[in-house]
C-alpha cells in the first residue's frame, strides 16, 4: 500500500503551506502532489515555488501559475506585485509545469489536474451539472490519449467534495493556502496499491489543517502586498471576495 498526499491552490500562503507539510510529514506520507495555482493572491509565491519545487513529486499548473508569469497579462497593481514578485526562474519553472498527471492505485486510474479537462481557465464548481460531471472524465487534448479514468481530482475552486456516479468518482481537494468553503487548510490522501487490481483495499481521505491566520495576514501587510483587505477577510471567514461587500465584511486592521 502506497498513501500520497495531494494538495492544490497554496497561493503563495506559507505559512499554510508549511503547516501542511509538516502535517503530511508526521502521518508519514512521503510523496505529495501538487495541483496547481502555487502563486498569486498571498505574499510569498516564489518562496511557495521554492517550497514546491522541494518537497512535490509533480506539480501540475494552475490558473494563475499559466497567465502570471507573462507580462502581457499583468494590467494592475496587483498583479504587477505578483509577477514581480517571482524570479525570471519562478516564472519559467511556472510556464513549463504539465497540464495533467496520471495514477493508478487498486485498479483505478486517477486523473490529477487543476480545474477541467477542457482548460486550466474553466471552472467546474461543486453546484455542476451531469455534463459537468462527465467532462471531467473526457478524453482532450488537455487530457491527451490513455485509458479513461474511474476518478479526478481537482483544484482551482477551493471548495472540498467528492462526488460518485456510476462508479465514477470527482473529488475536489480544496485549497492549502485560500480555502473557500471553511478557514482551515485542505488536502487529501489517496491510499492504495500501485499496479493493484480491484481487490487491492483503497482510501481517499478528507484532511483539515489549522494553522495561524494572523501570522499570515500580517506577513502580507509588513510586506505591503496590494488587496491585502480582501485577503485577510477570506483567511479569516472562507468567503469569496466578491461577496463581502454585500456581507459587510471587512478587515480594518491591515
Amino acid at each position: 500500500m502506497e498513501r500520497i498526499a495531494v494538495l492544490s491552490d497554496v497561493h503563495g500562503n506559507m505559512t499554510a503551506f508549511d503547516t501542511v507539510l509538516r502535517d503530511i510529514d508526521a502521518r508519514g506520507i512521503g510523496t505529495v502532489l501538487n495541483l496547481g495555482d502555487v502563486v498569486g493572491k498571498g505574499p510569498r509565491g516564489s518562496a511557495a515555488v521554492a517550497r514546491s519545487r522541494e518537497r512535490c513529486a509533480v506539480t501540475v499548473r494552475g490558473n494563475w501559475d499559466d497567465f502570471l508569469p507573462h507580462p502581457d497579462t499583468v494590467r494592475d497593481e496587483a498583479l504587477t506585485w505578483w509577477h514581480d514578485e517571482l524570479t525570471a526562474e519562478d516564472r519559467a519553472w511556472l510556464r513549463g509545469l504539465p497540464l495533467v498527471h496520471h495514477l493508478d492505485l487498486s485498479g483505478r486510474r486517477i486523473r490529477l489536474l487543476h480545474a477541467s479537462a477542457r482548460s486550466v481557465h474553466v471552472r467546474v464548481h461543486f453546484h455542476h451539472t451531469v455534463e459537468e460531471f462527465d467532462g471531467a472524465f473526457a478524453t482532450t487534448e488537455l487530457t491527451g490519449d490513455g485509458p479513461a479514468p474511474q476518478m479526478v481530482g481537482y483544484g482551482d475552486v477551493h471548495d472540498t467534495y467528492v462526488e460518485t456516479q456510476d462508479g465514477r468518482t470527482l473529488f475536489n481537494v480544496g485549497s492549502v493556502g485560500n480555502p473557500l468553503d471553511e478557514p482551515t487548510a485542505s488536502y487529501v490522501v489517496l491510499e492504495g496499491e500501485p499496479g493493484g487490481d480491484r481487490s487491492a483495499p483503497f482510501a481517499l481521505q478528507v484532511v483539515r489543517v489549522p494553522y495561524d491566520v494572523e501570522a499570515e495576514i500580517a506577513v502580507a501587510r509588513d510586506l505591503r502586498m496590494p488587496q491585502r483587505e480582501a485577503y485577510a477577510v477570506e483567511l479569516r471567514t472562507a468567503v469569496y471576495r466578491g461577496l463581502h461587500a454585500e456581507r459587510g465584511l471587512r478587515a480594518d486592521d491591515v
